[in-house]
């Protein structure tokens, strides 16, 4: 995965506010279009990658569908921002896209209650397609709000450990760290002071740290951000007050949290050669699968190792899982070509061969359960750690909301406030954010 789309998509997790309307759904009934997808036809299919290597790879795709249906001919545009599409649906027209690719499934809810894409379950019925038993079981949820799947998944993102095997030697840890309190114990043993800094921290716990953020974190716990009803659930399940309580420890004991501040901002760029774990700053990273790639190019002076991330104390039983995201692929509802724009969806994200060729191309985790353990796939041998972790039953995600990612912004707010030691009282913050989060999405509705 490139820096640009990793960017891209915190970016639009964040804002939480894209204001996605469309016009009614064009019949939605049975199959939900009426166009023949065996007549010649053009649809216009938009996506958000940018780098060579990856436009590359799904124009080869493309031309892979193209090639089996000679007959739906398929206009490409790339690097395209949700914001770009939502203005392109609103404005409907030839030029709109049919098929449109997302890095944010947080603004899955937003696609699926504003009718924005269209609801996929009759095009699957029809193909005889049960997601159930074709997607992993996180991304299965991810792609779907109310009901309604109005995406599915294409290609996924799967979260690990990385830590330098050298440092681990030097310290005398034979093996990676499986629950939270065996990893504190390394990040503490793998920490050199250095007067009022640090020669090497053990891991950067900090919410402003890369890729550490309370969605991420979660995934080593079993957390539901919503109870039957819709409301958040953050101050009843005690998963969220542990994980908020681990990360306070774990940043006090390490230093406190002015004085990782203070070394966090020598840090290099999240993308380039000088990030902290590739230059030996830190000596475990919470990272995706696009990090192994990117940490070996820069040819570090240590050996990387891959693991699971370790898991909450008392869920010890399910180590192996992780935190999933990843790419969703949606039809417009302005579009009056469904049927053949569903032929497309249906082969780039069920088509197992294709699948495994574009997670190929690009370096993420396949997105189908047949895909996951094709003999095709080529990687690097510790890159399994991620495919097995995508397959994990166990492996969770954050569910999608009316109003995209607003939830978690307002979770993570409530840890930059813990982290520091502005709000001691966690159970009395979760129930505050949590009235915050039920008001924000009554009002989106």
């Amino acid at each position: 995965m490139s820096g640009n789309r990793r960017k891209t998509a915190a970016a639009l997790a964040a804002t939480a506010a894209i204001s996605l309307f469309a016009s009614a759904c064009t019949g939605q009934s049975n199959s939900g279009a009426s166009d023949d997808a065996s007549k010649d036809t053009t649809i216009n299919f938009w996506h958000g990658w940018s780098a060579p290597s990856e436009v590359a790879g799904i124009q080869a795709t493309v031309d892979a569908f193209t090639k089996a249906h000679p007959n739906i001919h398929v206009k490409v545009v790339g690097n395209m921002t949700d914001d770009k599409i939502n203005q392109a649906l609103r404005a409907g027209g030839s030029k709109a896209p049919d098929v449109v690719s997302s890095f944010t499934t947080n603004n899955v809810g937003k696609f699926c209650s504003s009718k924005a894409f269209v609801d996929l379950n009759p095009f699957l019925k029809k193909d005889g397609i049960d997601p159930d038993k074709t997607f992993p079981k996180a991304m299965n949820e991810y792609t779907q709000f109310d009901g309604v799947r109005c995406t599915v998944p294409l290609l996924g993102d799967a979260y690990g450990l990385y830590y330098n095997k050298d440092a681990f030697k030097a310290a005398g840890i034979t093996a990676p760290p499986k629950t939270w309190s065996e990893f504190a114990e390394d990040a503490k043993k793998l920490t050199k002071t250095k007067g009022d800094s640090y020669e090497q921290l053990g891991f950067m716990p900090n919410y402003h740290g890369y890729e550490s953020t309370t969605e991420h974190y979660l995934g080593s716990w079993n957390p539901k951000y919503f109870d039957a009803d819709g409301k958040s659930n953050i101050a009843k399940d005690p998963a969220f007050a542990a994980m908020l309580t681990a990360q306070k420890k774990l940043v006090d004991n390490l230093g406190g949290y002015a004085k990782l501040e203070k070394y966090r901002t020598a840090f290099g760029d999240e993308w380039g050669a000088k990030h902290p774990f590739h230059t030996g700053q830190v000596a475990m990273q919470l990272d995706g699968e696009w990090r192994l790639g990117m940490a070996e190019e820069t040819k570090p002076k240590f050996e990387i190792g891959v693991a699971p991330m370790p898991v909450a104390d008392d869920e010890a039983d399910t180590y192996g899982k992780g935190y999933l995201t990843g790419t969703i692929a949606g039809i417009a509802a302005t579009s009056k070509k469904q049927n053949a724009a569903w032929e497309l969806v249906k082969f780039m994200t069920t088509d197992t061969d294709a699948v495994v060729d574009f997670a190929n191309a690009i370096h993420n985790v396949p997105s189908t359960l047949e895909a996951l353990k094709s003999p095709r796939l080529k990687y690097d041998p510790r890159f399994k750690t991620f495919l097995d972790i995508a397959a994990n039953p166990e492996s969770t995600t954050t569910p999608p909301s009316v109003n995209g990612g607003a939830y978690l912004v307002s979770l993570q707010n409530l840890g930059f406030d813990i982290e520091k030691g502005k709000r001691t009282d966690i159970k009395a913050g979760l129930e505050k954010t949590a009235e915050e989060i039920d008001a924000a999405i009554a009002q989106a509705k």
